[in-house]
């Protein structure tokens, strides 16, 4: 009997053939913190395990990136404390302000490849399944022991197959897909299982990030697409690297359910507050006014993103009353943006320019939200008060529809402008 790829991954990490519904020992191959949360792993981390050291300074990953940078005298405080550490820990892999947002950072640095387990501090840990790894977030008592050991303990999750055929129309994309399956299956619909994205080997890696963040969006442990394809092969000649002989879809895996989306009749898709799985066809939505357009996040802030908006922008103006926000993902995706043009075109266009980070992603600095605002957010989450005030609306749609939308001041087709 075949096995899924999360199944592969974890008998890899377990050093023993392991099936869903197992509860194993495994080897961690890197474990990533950031700013937000260090302060707690590394006090259970210190005074409560009682070590000293990480257990391998060279798999151990650290980020400032979500108050990046800091916006209050604490965050600057515990930011500076963990600089401290990582100097004293002599941490091998440390990304200061500015480099970006963890999960694309490992990517493309390399660190995070396919056929890893990858544990991170962050619930969309899930995006290293981009490459082909198995990531999962989990909280700081889990973190430090990872730490400490370079071990953990999970359950072996079923999986779900997401099977795309087709493909994308003009204005849809991979935020598109990943709306869909959410209204499809529900928040809770893949909960604790794996989500394994079959049918879109044409996508680049910063496409597939859009996915694989989405997974735990539907519940997912970990979100994961085969390392197969023009947009893999790209960025692994890139970086070096390649994917292992024995990770590969395999005849007779074994899947809790296959969710079909046919690509050729999707629409934009639009998360209307407060729940990402509350998702429309645009064409069902009627006329929203915005406030703000803000681009960014690790699901939709990638060098590719930022180009696809730019395309729409160029040679048109932001809506008089619609502020457009763009924090890029990475200061890699914000040198390619403007070395290609699209910085300039954003620009032009009257968009502003943030240092590259989660942004106001969780509603601390960086564009907070004000009681009433609408705001169309390429991100990942649009629950009550996530990006600032309780009493602000948060859409969540491809970054295709949030330049439409820049340019006509309502949430809009992209081919209301392109026409």
């Amino acid at each position: 009997m075949g096995q899924t790829l999360a199944e592969q991954i974890l008998s890899r990490a377990a050093g023993r053939p392991v099936s869903a519904g197992e509860n194993i020992v495994a080897r961690v191959d890197l474990a990533m913190m950031h700013d937000s949360i260090s302060p707690s792993i590394i006090k259970i981390l210190h005074q409560e395990l009682g070590a000293e050291q990480v257990w391998d300074r060279d798999r151990v990953a650290v980020v400032v990136d979500h108050v990046a940078p800091a916006a209050t005298i604490q965050n600057a405080e515990h930011q500076l404390a963990l600089r401290r550490w990582v100097r004293q820990q002599q941490i091998t892999h440390f990304f200061d302000v500015g480099r970006g947002i963890s999960h694309p950072v490992l990517v493309e640095e390399g660190l995070a490849r396919p056929g890893m387990l990858i544990l991170g501090s962050d619930s969309h840990s899930t995006a290293y399944g981009a490459v082909g790894a198995f990531g999962a977030g989990m909280g700081s008592t889990d973190m430090a022991l990872a730490l400490a050991t370079g071990q953990t303990w999970l359950r072996v999750p079923e999986t779900v197959r997401i099977l795309a055929r087709g493909r994308f129309r003009p204005g849809v994309g991979a935020k598109d897909l990943g709306l869909r399956v959410a209204r499809l299956i529900g928040a809770d619909g893949a909960t604790y299982q794996s989500v394994e994205w079959h049918g879109v080997e044409e996508l680049s890696v910063g496409e597939r990030m859009t996915l694989a963040t989405l997974s735990i969006e539907i519940g997912g442990k970990a979100g994961i697409i085969p390392p197969t394809g023009p947009g893999w092969e790209e960025h692994a000649a890139r970086c070096g690297i390649t994917a292992p002989s024995w990770l590969r879809v395999e005849e007779g895996a074994r899947y809790s359910r296959t969710v079909e989306v046919d690509l050729d009749t999707l629409e934009p898709q639009i998360s209307v507050p407060h729940f990402v799985d509350n998702v429309r066809d645009l064409s069902e939505l009627g006329r929203v006014e915005v406030d703000v357009v803000y681009i960014g996040t690790c699901t939709n802030g990638h060098a590719n993103d930022m180009a696809a908006a730019a395309r729409i922008l160029r040679g048109r103006k932001v809506a008089r009353g619609v502020r457009l926000l763009v924090v890029p993902a990475s200061s890699e995706a914000l040198q390619q943006a403007t070395a290609d043009g699209t910085l300039a075109t954003l620009l032009e266009a009257g968009a502003a320019i943030g240092t590259p980070g989660c942004g106001a992603c969780i509603g601390r600095h960086m564009g907070v939200l004000a009681p009433g605002e609408v705001c169309l957010f390429t991100g990942n989450r649009n629950f009550r008060g996530r990006m600032g005030s309780p009493e602000a609306q948060i859409y969540l749609a491809s970054p295709e529809v949030a330049a439409a939308t820049a340019v006509l001041g309502y949430i809009a087709h992209p081919a209301e402008v392109m026409r």
